[in-house]
């Protein structure tokens, strides 16, 4: 993987609106790049920290310049997450990580309602494989991710976990960006920090694309189904079909409304022959 040519060095003054960076360069003059950056950028984004920009030649881009890299902690770390894959592609294809070595590689597979980073192939076994790019350290040595709550992820990780269950391969691959790094754990301080503004105990699903809260739920005797599954949604009653036996949801929130009985949800919403998850 190259980087591109020449990289002109300046000092971050600002990161705003997510995709802006305002950034002095060595000759005195302030520009502002694209930031290829949807994340928080915590402990990247600060000023004063000297950054690597590439220049376009396109007379048509708006924004001629693009945040590369940054120093941190004595390190440079790649920020353009559009790179990430490009790298994981290159060393899949490379035979450079033993596990998938030998396989053949599919880039941006689409399953369900998802697009997933890889499609590997090997021995007769398929894998989805979604790659995170890792920019964050919850200790002197000890990279983490996220850096932010992220909605996308939770997604890809909710599709994972649904094509296990009907017998794909699935895998997360964290490139780890700091240099200083020698292990890695997940963000579980910044998983916290969501929680303590959502105090009492409570599972989340998706509906419909949205986020569906589960408040109050209790095991109930009812038909099998595939996990995920409604098997009733009648009379005040939503019943789901779980891992083992099934789950009356009486209490739920759909993203953006108030927490209401299930009597209160039936009674504005249909689930019939609905799949949560």
């Amino acid at each position: 993987m190259r980087l591109p040519h020449p990289l002109i060095e300046g000092r971050l003054l600002r990161r705003y609106q997510r995709f802006f960076a305002e950034v002095e360069l060595l000759d005195g003059r302030t520009v502002t790049a694209h930031t290829p950056n949807t994340g928080s950028m915590r402990q990247c984004a600060v000023a004063g920290h000297r950054v690597l920009l590439s220049a376009s030649a396109n007379p048509a881009r708006k924004l001629p310049y693009t945040w590369e890299l940054v120093e941190v902690a004595g390190h440079w770390v790649d920020v353009n997450t559009l790179r990430a894959n490009r790298v994981v592609e290159e060393a899949l294809r490379g035979g450079r990580i033993p596990q998938f070595a030998g396989g053949t590689v599919r880039a941006e597979f689409p399953w369900g309602a998802s697009r997933f980073d890889f499609l590997v192939e090997r021995a007769g076994e398929r894998t989805l494989l979604e790659v995170k790019n890792v920019t964050l350290c919850c200790g002197e040595t000890l990279a983490c991710f996220p850096d932010a709550v992220t909605e996308r992820g939770q997604k890809h990780l909710r599709e994972l976990l649904r094509a296990k269950g009907e017998g794909w391969r699935t895998a997360v691959l964290f490139l780890v960006q700091r240099g200083e790094a020698d292990s890695f754990t997940p963000a579980d301080a910044i998983d916290r920090q969501v929680r303590a503004f959502n105090p009492w105990p409570v599972a989340e699903t998706r509906w419909q694309d949205r986020q569906l809260r589960v408040w109050v739920a209790e095991p109930v005797s009812a038909a099998s189904g595939a996990p995920g599954e409604v098997l009733e949604a009648a009379g005040g009653r939503i019943v789901v079909a779980a891992g083992e036996g099934a789950l009356g949801l009486t209490r739920v929130q759909l993203a953006g409304r108030r927490a209401m009985t299930a009597a209160d949800f039936l009674n504005a919403h249909s689930l019939a022959g609905a799949r949560l998850g």
